[in-house]
């Protein structure tokens, strides 16, 4: 932009010096022309007749016309300077010996440019003749174009001033305001540099509410989901390491001490095969929940809540002596992952059934609200989860404070929560006796 300033000004300049220029060389030939034309006229006129000799004529002339100060007069008699005009010229060319002897040969009216001490001078030559007599005076008629170009070109160089002046204003408010404009941005750069995987804390401070400021937050805003996701995945591979690391210990901790009696072999294989079979299970848990933030990670198609509900609870049937119901059902289909939906709802179902005892009460139900967001619960009439539990048993393998919630891996509710968000939903544990958890669906699921 700076750049661009500069050029138009220097055009702006350079376009306004030539025309300028040009003016003062059309104003030197209409001088020029004027005094010729007001010299024949004097000559054509009654007064001019009595003279006798050309020289008494030119000298008649000098004395009744002063110039003006960018101009000057002189004349020529017989080849030689003979009277100049009243005044000092600005320059004296009548003693240019050169100049006079090119002139005095004039027969006819001439004109042209001469350099001189004052500068261009533009310069006329009236041959003057009386009756029948041979040339032999010249009128010479200075105009010192500098001179009358000085007011112009006075107003060119203030021109030429106010340009550079302009420009140094200009690139000292371009240079603050890209300072200003860029220092969030070299911070930014900085902040960037400086953070790593193990420090993701460093934040852009933010100013103001233009666009630049607008991007700080952005950017804050990402290094804020970073900060998360590397937390995270920090605590999920440390967790999984842990948990793995138990099984694999149990399992080399009874080969090792694994004999030769065959009973004791039974033992260990049985042992063995029941270690690596959680293990499995729970390499299949961190699968999905890696896949649950990925592209494809559902298939969606219709479901029928009431058949949803109704195939849930006859699968749940046989893995405890419960009282299992069907609740409140809604006779409505939504656009969702079928079998997602059936693995969170027996994730919760299984749970329920770790933590009540026989004939105790499990229901599945659904709901569909009016402006089209779903409901799904479980409930039981367990004792229910301690409130400082109701939100961290979500995460990644956290389980229970009571001590009939330390079984499993601690991955099933993480699994609920992501199935559910990958729908656009969540779970939550509502309030209440015994432990219901709902998992909301959003608005503007449609229903028939």
């Amino acid at each position: 932009m700076f750049g661009v300033l500069t050029l138009a000004l220097g055009a702006l300049v350079f376009l306004t010096w030539q025309v300028l220029a040009a003016r003062a060389d059309d104003s030197a030939d209409e001088e020029l022309t004027h005094e010729a034309n007001k010299f024949r006229a004097f000559a054509a006129s009654p007064a001019a007749a009595s003279f006798q000799r050309p020289e008494d004529l030119l000298d008649r002339w000098l004395q009744s016309n002063l110039p003006d100060d960018s101009e000057a007069l002189f004349t020529i008699v017989n080849g030689n300077p003979y009277h100049r005009s009243q005044g000092s010229p600005p320059a004296r060319l009548d003693t240019d010996t050169a100049f006079v002897r090119h002139l005095a040969g004039a027969k006819e009216p001439a004109y042209g440019w001469i350099d001189s001490t004052a500068g261009r001078v533009r310069y006329g030559v009236l041959p003057v003749r009386i009756g029948a007599q041979p040339v032999r005076a010249q009128l010479v008629v200075l105009e010192f174009r500098d001179l009358i170009a000085q007011p112009s070109m006075d107003a060119a160089r203030a021109l030429v001033i106010i340009a550079a002046l302009t420009l140094v204003l200009a690139a000292g408010a371009s240079w603050l305001v890209t300072g200003r404009v860029l220092a969030p941005i070299r911070q930014l750069r900085t902040t960037a540099e400086r953070i790593s995987e193990t420090d993701l804390r460093r934040r852009i401070d933010v100013v103001g509410n233009d666009d630049v400021a607008h991007l700080a937050r952005t950017f804050n805003t990402m290094l804020d989901r970073l900060e998360d996701a590397f937390v995270a995945q920090r605590e999920f591979v440390d967790n999984a390491g842990h948990e793995l690391r138990t099984p694999i210990t149990v399992i080399r901790g009874h080969l090792e001490l694994m004999g030769d009696d065959p009973r004791d072999r039974a033992e260990t294989k049985a042992l063995v095969l029941d270690e690596l079979a959680r293990m499995n299970r729970m390499v299949d848990d961190l699968l999905v929940l890696a896949k649950s933030d990925r592209p494809g990670f559902l298939e969606l198609g219709e479901v029928n809540l009431t058949e949803l509900v109704v195939e849930v609870v006859a699968k749940a049937r046989p893995l405890a002596e419960r009282a299992w119901r069907v609740a409140a059902t809604a006779d409505a289909t939504i656009v969702a992952d079928g079998q997602r939906l059936t693995q969170t709802l027996m994730q919760l179902v299984s749970n329920a059934v770790r933590h009540t005892k026989t004939d105790d009460r499990i229901e599945v139900g659904s709901y569909v609200d009016a402006d089209g967001s779903v409901l799904l619960w479980v409930a039981d009439s367990g004792p229910g989860v301690p409130p400082e539990d109701r939100e961290r048993i979500f995460e990644r393998f956290a389980r229970g404070t009571a001590q009939r919630r330390t079984e499993g891996a601690g991955l099933g509710l993480a699994i609920v929560r992501s199935i559910a968000r990958a729908h656009g939903g969540d779970v939550r544990l509502a309030a209440g006796p015994g432990a219901r958890f709902e998992l909301t669906l959003p608005r503007g699921v449609e229903a028939e």
